[in-house]
């Protein structure tokens, strides 16, 4: 596939970055992927230091991790996803951006070695658990008790990270959250927050 121009695709609009995606997964991006704006502030927030390693866990098509890799390329930014069609879609979308520091993997974030990541970017994936419509698919299993384990298993790896670990919630119920973490920043709707481990 060629290589597409990439300035007018990362600064211009989220209609004119989803060009990018297939139609249906274009489709999706109003209430499943992370709008522009948002993904470059939290993305500046995450990219505190040169070499960070930052994981969006549910990283969907890949939207934040590559709008994040391109404004702050000291950094690198990594997707963990349990869609295999839509890791192939973000993955397809790193090679037409020709973007360097982006990795992302296939899988379920409680099979996958959290350990090397140094911050964490949750656009909350587990709400789909949650509501009886709206979800991307229908070719993964959903309930309330899967919600319950999600949140707890991430509650967990935040927890054992290091003081000074950062994390941005979106659109999260904040059941994931561990008390050790301090919310730093939010927009004023509160949909977007910025937290730090003390």
């Amino acid at each position: 596939m060629e290589k597409i121009i990439l300035e007018p695709v990362w600064q211009i609009s989220d209609t004119t970055f989803d060009k990018l995606y297939p139609e249906r997964v274009r489709q999706l991006s109003g209430k499943h992927w992370t709008p522009m704006e948002i993904a470059k502030k939290s993305a500046r927030f995450l990219a505190s230091e040169p070499g960070s390693k930052i994981l969006d866990i549910g990283s969907g098509a890949g939207k934040f991790c590559l709008i994040g890799a391109y404004h702050f390329p000291s950094s690198v930014f990594y997707g963990i996803e349990q869609r295999e069609d839509l890791y192939q879609v973000a993955v397809s979308a790193k090679e037409v951006t020709d973007s360097q520091n982006v990795h992302f993997f296939f899988g379920n974030l409680t099979q996958f070695d959290h350990t090397q990541f140094d911050h964490f970017y949750f656009y909350n994936a587990f709400y789909e658990n949650l509501v009886s419509d709206g979800q991307i698919d229908q070719l993964v299993p959903y309930s309330a008790e899967l919600y319950h384990y999600y949140s707890r298993y991430l509650y967990n790896i935040l927890e054992s990270k290091t003081n000074g670990t950062r994390l941005v919630t979106f659109h999260s119920l904040e059941d994931e959250v561990p008390p050790c973490y301090q919310l730093v920043d939010a927009t004023l709707d509160l949909n977007l927050k910025m937290w730090v481990k003390r």
